[in-house]
């Protein structure tokens, strides 16, 4: 039996079944609390959770769903880093879609959302990922407010694969050639300022991510073993805690090493990612380069390194990976290399070599 007390000059009802959340909402009236009460009632009656409209109101904007998602990952101590891709996503979800009712979305409404991305230039795997993010956001949020919301992802997605707006992750093999990298690198240099191009060349000898290369900094530097300490490095298992020693390769740690100390934070590259990612685009736009991503540089500083005679357990203490099922993703050699195998190694042999002696 539901609760109705009156609060001042308003009336709260409040109802609780035992095996279901608590449902509580104040009125202005008696007999609008009781009409609402008896509406919980009869949803619970039914085994269903009480409709979005009847908890929170007229409406519930996607806005404030995403909003208690990221709550709920906050109390759960799992906070969604603002240097991930969840977070961008996330952002591009609420920018786009906010405004909206999370309960009146239909498949048409998703179906705009990825013909809008598509024309901003993102791929269908992209996309879907996008839309794989807020089908969790519905998923989990639902709960956690206490509503229950149809996830339109579920019904939209047949139409947006017929459409082709979706694929599958595919392996990426795109590295840079000929002379591609030292255009993009000197064209950033000239028209971004040198850190934006070091930063770059820093990510293709390191293979540290985006994010990780905007926020390394100088006091994670072990300057005897030439390692920087990157903290919380992505793991999909364990979002926190998870600090890496990576010892920064080839000629990483010189440009590192030539990096101003003036950032008031100590970082090395004192750049926002987004910006980084924006301003290679911009570069390869100029240059009329093709389909070259800022995240191929981690592609290219992994093939370097097995190119350069490292095996498997060597490089995966670069990269952080745990599997060679997922590192392989990452290794794109070049057939023709082989033949200079034997002698890419000895003359990598020799220079790791020389740089001990000069150490030494």
């Amino acid at each position: 039996m539901a609760s109705i007390i009156k609060r001042g000059t308003a009336w709260r009802a409040l109802v609780r079944r035992k095996g279901y959340p608590s449902y509580c909402k104040t009125f202005p009236t008696k007999a609008q609390a009781e009409r609402w009460a008896k509406r919980i009632e009869a949803d619970l009656d039914d085994g269903i959770a009480p409709r979005a409209e009847s908890v929170m109101g007229a409406r519930l904007l996607v806005a404030t769903v995403i909003d208690a998602y990221e709550e709920m990952r906050e109390a759960a101590g799992r906070s969604i880093r603002d240097s991930s891709n969840e977070y961008y996503t996330l952002r591009k979800l609420k920018l786009e879609l906010g405004k909206l009712d999370v309960m009146t979305l239909t498949p048409q409404t998703l179906l705009g959302y990825a013909q809008l991305r598509a024309e901003e230039g993102a791929g269908g795997y992209t996309i879907s990922m996008d839309l794989t993010k807020l089908s969790t956001v519905i998923r989990y949020a639902g709960p956690y407010l206490k509503v229950q919301i149809p996830n339109v992802v579920v019904e939209a997605r047949p139409l947006l694969n017929h459409l082709k707006l979706l694929s599958p992750g595919g392996v990426r093999e795109r590295r840079p050639q000929d002379g591609e990298l030292a255009d993009v690198l000197s064209w950033l240099a000239e028209n971004r300022g040198k850190v934006y191009a070091d930063a770059v060349e820093c990510a293709a000898e390191s293979t540290l991510r985006r994010g990780e290369i905007c926020t390394i900094r100088f006091e994670d530097l072990d300057e005897k073993k030439r390692l920087v300490l990157v903290r919380n490095r992505k793991d999909p298992r364990k979002k926190l805690g998870n600090d890496m020693w990576v010892p920064l390769m080839g000629k990483a740690w010189g440009i590192v090493q030539a990096q101003s100390r003036d950032d008031p934070f100590g970082r090395i590259f004192p750049v926002h990612p987004q910006t980084l990612s924006k301003y290679f685009r911009n570069a390869c736009a100029a240059l009329g380069i093709d389909n070259l991503r800022l995240h191929d540089m981690r592609h290219e500083g992994t093939s370097r390194l097995f190119e350069a005679g490292y095996q498997i357990p060597e490089v995966a203490l670069v990269t952080g990976h745990k599997k060679w099922e997922n590192l392989k993703k990452y290794t794109n050699l070049r057939p023709e290399d082989l033949h200079k195998g034997p002698a890419l190694l000895r003359d990598s042999f020799e220079l790791r070599k020389a740089d001990d002696s000069r150490e030494g």
